[in-house]
């Protein structure tokens, strides 16, 4: 059997195979946000959850990372990506354009965000947190679909539901961060935690309000961000089935390895 390639569907990405068998999985955790679509992109076999809710009824503060991504694991997804969409916390990177990030900020509070809570403590590594093997096959498929794509970039994470106010996005811009999200935190992660590789391609739907004076750098709505989403969900599709039959099984890279050196004895 081939390795299963995990994708957790963003805002509005609900359906993302065709042909599938939805399975249940309960986790130590509680319930994660919806059953796993198991299904094939040429042979190679994905597991797709919409990580809203199939009605996308669950705010970005209230879904249970922990659930989801255990759950991906035990379905045997070892790879994962993580589509999301993002605000621009620069000029140069316009609506449309996908990050495919290598860095994040965390900037939320109260949420669950590790599967370590002790009697063991166990410190994992962070420096690099998204799978570079990942990214790299994640960026050559963009380049190949002609899709505007960024090799790397800081996605700073907000707790959410509210978007920033203008002085909260000046400053993650004068940071030298890139995109804004409210999910990638700690959904990436989590992944990392139990030895997953995770990729994200974040799709920039505005420009967030600290941009003064670029055109669409008015109040973020959910519906302006709904619709730009919406219109590139079909490039967003290309990209990942360009991608996921290339995702070849696990490497033995820093994602499968990151316990080795973060249990203290």
């Amino acid at each position: 059997m081939s390795p299963t390639v995990g994708v957790f569907g963003g805002s509005g990405f609900y359906s993302f195979l065709d042909d599938v068998e939805e399975v249940a999985v309960a986790t130590p955790y509680g319930p994660p946000s919806a059953r796993i679509r198991i299904g094939e992109i040429e042979g190679s076999r994905v597991a797709f959850m919409p990580r809203h809710g199939d009605n996308h009824e669950l705010p970005p503060h209230r879904i249970n990372y922990r659930a989801n991504v255990w759950a991906m694991r035990e379905v045997g997804a070892t790879r994962i990506v993580g589509p999301c969409a993002c605000g621009s916390l620069k000029p140069e990177l316009a609506p449309g354009t996908f990050v495919v990030a290598d860095q994040f900020v965390d900037r939320t509070r109260g949420r669950e965000d590790t599967f370590y809570d002790g009697p063991q403590t166990t410190h994992v590594a962070a420096a690099d947190p998204y799978c570079a093997d990942l990214r790299a096959m994640l960026v050559a498929a963009a380049e190949e679909l002609e899709i505007p794509v960024v090799d790397g970039g800081t996605v700073v994470v907000i707790g959410g539901p509210r978007f920033s106010t203008r002085a909260e996005s000046r400053w993650f811009s004068a940071a030298g961060w890139d995109v804004v999200n409210m999910t990638q935190y700690p959904e990436a992660w989590l992944s990392r935690e139990l030895e997953l590789c995770y990729a994200n391609v974040s799709l920039v739907t505005d420009y967030d309000v600290g941009l003064e004076g670029m055109p669409g750098a008015e109040p973020v709505s959910a519906d302006a961000a709904f619709r730009v989403f919406a219109e590139n969900l079909d490039r967003l599709r290309a990209l990942l089935f360009r991608a996921v039959p290339r995702i070849g099984p696990q490497p033995n890279d820093i994602c499968a390895n990151a316990l080795s050196s973060a249990i203290v004895h």
